[in-house]
């Protein structure tokens, strides 16, 4: 589990491929000094786990199906990555819930400079648009942002400095692929939604009375 709280930028060292997969060899001054081998990290939003480790890199492993789904199987040599260590359990939620599990991957589509802040726009297919929601909350390679427009299956994040500082963001050109793991309770309301039964969908469903009751 992850906040989308990026902690450090890390760099690609090298790309071997495996079978069907890669291997990820990448250099991390920060992030290395508390991972193990077996430890999760997530890298540009994607949950990995550590193989191998030294004193200054680690290595991981990204499978057929996380090529499939993700934009790990474009990363080169000297390319940079998001990094973030998993969520301890007493530490505050600075972003929002990230499984690290990427749903599918958005094309940047526009940047727009402001006075103080940038206004990127992406595209995702069709498929995902149930997902967007105006004001919430989404994982773009790993970071945790706000939609702020919403157009159909084209949604817009301001970025402040911090951020564009901070992470992989200040390297995003049009046409850019990127990441994008949706909020989790909204996938898991779909899922409940669409395999209930006639009759428990008519108990779920919600009124003035029912609202009042538990406090609302």
């Amino acid at each position: 589990m992850f906040t989308g709280i990026v902690e450090e930028i890390g760099t690609i060292l090298g790309v071997q491929p495996v079978g069907g997969g890669i291997h990820l060899h990448i250099s991390a001054s920060r992030s290395i000094k508390e991972l193990r081998v077996n430890d999760s990290i997530s890298v540009n939003g994607v949950c990995q786990t550590v193989i191998w480790k030294d004193e200054n890199s680690f290595k991981v492993e990204a499978v057929e199906e996380t090529l499939k789904k993700t934009s790990m199987g474009k990363l080169s040599s000297k390319s940079e990555v998001n990094l973030e260590l998993p969520l301890r359990i007493n530490e505050r939620l600075g972003g929002h819930l990230v499984l690290g599990h990427v749903d599918t991957t958005g094309k940047i589509m526009e940047i727009v400079p402001r006075e103080s802040s940038w206004m990127f726009s992406v595209t995702v297919s069709n498929h995902y648009t149930q997902y967007l929601i105006p004001t919430g909350s989404i994982a773009i390679d790993g970071v945790s942002l706000t939609i702020a427009e919403l157009n159909q299956h084209k949604f817009t994040v301001s970025i402040i400095p911090h951020t564009m500082e901070h992470t992989i963001f200040k390297h995003y050109r049009p046409g850019s692929v990127v990441n994008i793991e949706f909020d989790l309770v909204g996938k898991y309301i779909e899922r409940i939604y669409l395999h209930s039964s006639p009759d428990n969908l008519k108990k779920m469903k919600l009124n003035e009375k029912d609202l009042r009751e538990t406090g609302y």
